[in-house]
């Protein structure tokens, strides 16, 4: 199988446009034509990850966190970063970083630690505005089921958890056809009038181009009347954190033994119990003191998340108790997650989790 067919599968479910801006998520090393014999998964890419993957066959790591962040001026091996895509390059082994592209989707890391948590009605805890569209395409009224087919067949008309959604008027178009063109109906320079309808869909950004094509590809005019409109409507499939509820409400520290059973956590920093019962929850894997506004707008009783600072934790401020789980225990099961996602596209195809624990903080 080359790389660029695993990679699109990749970004069909984690579409890179979703990154932060300051991210580096997509192909970091390799050629996209390449052969790929397996796949080794894991949270971070370093030279023993590199070695692992030869040892079990793997020329290809995707990794959860790009071994290349900030860039890269010189190739000399004087740092981690430099000697582990340095060996990657020597050993033709691909690296590719799938992170808050990952982070931003309802299925993505943040899923995995609600499952693990066995939250339910779970929902994306701070989603983005600003991403979504909306498309208008005039049509006649006798291809307009093959047009709104294909508009969904291309991604467009999902609201939440609602997919094939559109809305549609009714009324008459007119046109005249000129010298050189190639009407469906009417005649030349004579006005012609067909019942038509306005197909009214929200599509992703990103997917504009897609599904443009596909109703180009099954319209019948010659040249397609649409109207595209920005729309600041708040995405709720897309955005950081999430939150949920557990299935019945636990005491503070029988919550707080869940936690480190099921997200295998040897210590957990906490703020004082705000309550004594703990049913809502919220979270967000890895560096999430950016969210704790949000957490508590939600009227989560707690939120996990990592890599808390001293005195951010007075920021509870007695409204909520924030959980520090650490950066690599909130993000380990990314690692499965890639796995089981994975496996279920290409059964047959060799894939690894890594058996390397890159974890540099370390407890007693």
């Amino acid at each position: 199988m080359q790389l660029n067919e695993i990679i699109s599968f990749f970004e069909e479910w984690a579409p890179p446009v979703l990154q932060e801006n300051y991210d580096n998520s997509g192909l970091l090393v390799g050629n996209s034509t390449g052969e790929v014999t397996g796949v080794l998964f894991c949270l971070d890419c370093t030279e023993a990850i590199v070695d692992e993957a030869l040892r079990k066959g793997c020329n290809l790591i995707v990794a959860h966190h790009p071994i290349v962040f900030s860039g890269l001026k010189r190739l000399t091996g004087s740092n981690y970063i430099e000697r582990t895509v340095m060996s990657a390059i020597k050993k033709d082994v691909a690296i590719y970083a799938i992170h808050t592209n990952l982070d931003n989707i309802r299925t993505g890391v943040n899923a995995k630690i609600a499952q693990r948590l066995g939250l339910t009605q779970t929902s994306i805890l701070a989603p983005k505005a600003g991403l979504l569209l909306q498309l208008q395409v005039y049509v006649p009224t006798s291809s307009a089921d093959v047009v709104r087919e294909a508009m969904f067949a291309a991604g467009a008309g999902q609201i939440g958890r609602y997919d094939e959604c559109s809305f549609e008027t009714q009324g008459l178009g007119t046109f005249k056809a000129g010298i050189g063109a190639n009407p469906s109906v009417g005649e030349h320079n004579v006005r012609h009038t067909e019942a038509e309808v306005c197909l009214s869909v929200v599509l992703p950004e990103y997917l504009k181009n897609s599904v443009l094509k596909a109703v180009q590809g099954v319209h019948p005019y010659e040249e397609v009347a649409y109207q595209i409109t920005k729309l600041e409507n708040v995405w709720q499939d897309v955005g950081s954190g999430m939150v949920g509820d557990l299935i019945s409400p636990l005491d503070f520290n029988d919550f707080l033994q869940l936690v480190k059973a099921n997200l295998n956590v040897p210590v957990v920093r906490y703020t004082h119990p705000v309550r004594t019962q703990i049913q809502r929850v919220a979270i967000c894997g890895g560096s999430g003191s950016f969210l704790l506004e949000h957490a508590k707008r939600s009227k989560a009783d707690v939120y996990i998340t990592a890599d808390y600072k001293y005195h951010q934790f007075f920021d509870a401020d007695g409204q909520i108790s924030i959980v520090d789980i650490g950066h690599f225990e909130s993000e380990q099961f990314t690692i499965e997650l890639l796995g089981e996602r994975f496996r279920q596209k290409f059964p047959t195809f060799a894939s690894h989790l890594t058996e390397i624990v890159t974890n540099p903080v370390h407890y007693m």
